[in-house]
């Protein structure tokens, strides 16, 4: 990935967003990538992830928010126009629970289903505790997912606040913004690139 690449460049994103509490920070990331891309934002919210997060809160910044739950928007938001109408899917927060359903190929909900029909680059970001990540039933779901052609960017170590404990905690932490930017451009099919 070039990070000294600070053209803009388009493409049609979607980003999937799932219940952990860094999805509170979505906004944040959305707002650090209009700096210099020029396309369309989606973002498909879990249920779960609505609750940290409410989806018309992060309508303030996505160009459009899809999150399943009102059946009338079924027929022109399911997974497979969903796949259809993307270049490529962040998943930003990749909870433990996505990466499993998404290494066994379950489709539970409709951003697993989005992922097992896609047919662009899907990247993982990983969010989760140090315990959890170290644990080999998760880094053998990384290693099916990297297998199966998705891409997934290990976490950095960082200090969070934990909230429960009263301290700080080391942790594995989602990508800085331009991090996360500079995996999108990489990431990002060069037709897509050309389409704003």
């Amino acid at each position: 990935m070039n990070s000294n690449n600070s053209s803009p460049f388009g493409g049609r994103l979607l980003i999937g967003a799932t219940g952990s509490a860094a999805v509170a920070t979505l906004p944040a990331y959305i707002n650090a990538l209009r700096a210099g891309f020029t396309g369309s934002v989606t973002v498909l919210m879990t249920h779960t992830a609505a609750t940290f997060l409410p989806p018309h809160t992060v309508r303030l910044f996505a160009d459009r928010v899809v999150t399943g739950t009102a059946p009338d928007d079924w027929a022109q938001e399911n997974h497979a126009t969903l796949a259809a109408e993307h270049d490529m899917m962040a998943v930003l927060p990749a909870t433990a629970n996505i990466l499993s359903a998404a290494a066994s190929g379950a489709v539970p909900n409709m951003l697993t289903a989005t992922i097992t029909a896609a047919d662009f680059p899907v990247v993982f970001f990983p969010v989760m505790t140090e315990a959890m990540w170290g644990k080999p039933a998760i880094q053998r779901n990384v290693d099916q997912l990297r297998q199966d052609g998705h891409h997934v960017i290990d976490p950095q170590q960082g200090q969070r606040y934990d909230v429960g404990l009263g301290e700080f905690v080391k942790a594995p932490m989602p990508p800085a913004p331009p991090q996360f930017i500079e995996a999108v451009r990489a990431f990002m099919p060069q037709s897509g690139s050309a389409a704003a």
